[in-house]
């Protein structure tokens, strides 16, 4: 594993953000599209993916529209407080205070606010940024990289202590997963949709960029959770979702 000092404290705080909630048109599963806040011992403040685009606030019907989501599913919940800045909010910090941003990767609900950080470098694979535009929704790519300061991976990477970047590609061509170690809650496992839910190796991986890796990963961070003894937060799992602590609660 590769280490790279983009980080100087541990993980201290976890903060699972709600950026709404989903329903899939396939199969009527609702799921809560999260990011998340990470606090360190040094006083860093890492935002971990950024939700929808902020036009949902305003027309989300048409934004749906416009987008192509409506042909994949609907938008149950998306409020004014479900994005980055008003999230942050609950937790007493403003956008301006985010150290590092992290994209897992670049599909509709983890990009959108990807602009709205001016003041932090962003950091993902080098995979997912040599695309030309982010990735979106489908065919649809309206999205422009945002020009800032990045910090591209390609392997699994050491960025702090503590706190670990994993390639997990399939889902996307340059998913990544993320490995911290809190001091309550111990090893702490963010699958972002590289496992979006822990029946999808049963339901299959129609839909992600390469089926076969997305397999791959899948089995590799089942297995890393199960020897780390990991706690595992999914990307999109509907029975976990109402379960977790979400901000201003924490996992420490």
């Amino acid at each position: 594993m590769k280490t790279v000092s983009y980080l100087k404290g541990t993980p201290t705080k976890l903060h699972v953000l709600d950026f709404g909630l989903f329903q899939v048109h396939a199969n009527d599963r609702i799921i809560g599209i999260c990011g998340f806040l990470i606090h360190t011992s040094a006083g860093e403040k890492v935002l971990v993916d950024t939700g929808f685009h902020r036009k949902y606030i305003t027309d989300p019907h048409g934004s749906a529209l416009e987008d192509g989501m409506n042909k994949f599913g609907r938008i149950l919940k998306l409020g004014p407080m479900n994005f980055p800045k008003e999230q942050l909010s609950l937790t007493g910090i403003d956008v301006s205070d985010i150290d590092l941003l992290i994209i897992t990767h670049t599909h509709i609900d983890h990009v959108g606010g990807i602009a709205d950080f001016p003041n932090c470098p962003i950091l993902m694979s080098a995979a997912e940024r040599s695309l030309e535009r982010p990735l979106y929704w489908a065919d649809i790519q309206p999205l422009e990289w945002p020009n800032r300061e990045y910090q591209l991976l390609e392997n699994d990477s050491l960025i702090g202590p503590g706190f670990r970047v994993l390639m997990t590609p399939g889902h996307a061509p340059g998913q990544i997963s993320i490995e911290l170690e809190l001091p309550e809650t111990g090893t702490t496992l963010l699958t972002s949709d590289a496992i979006s839910r822990p029946t999808e190796i049963n339901d299959g991986f129609g839909g992600s960029w390469n089926e076969f890796q997305a397999k791959d990963s899948f089995l590799r961070l089942m297995d890393r959770a199960k020897e780390m003894d990991a706690f595992v937060i999914f990307g999109h799992s509907p029975d976990q979702w109402a379960k977790l602590r979400k901000t201003p609660k924490y996992y420490s």
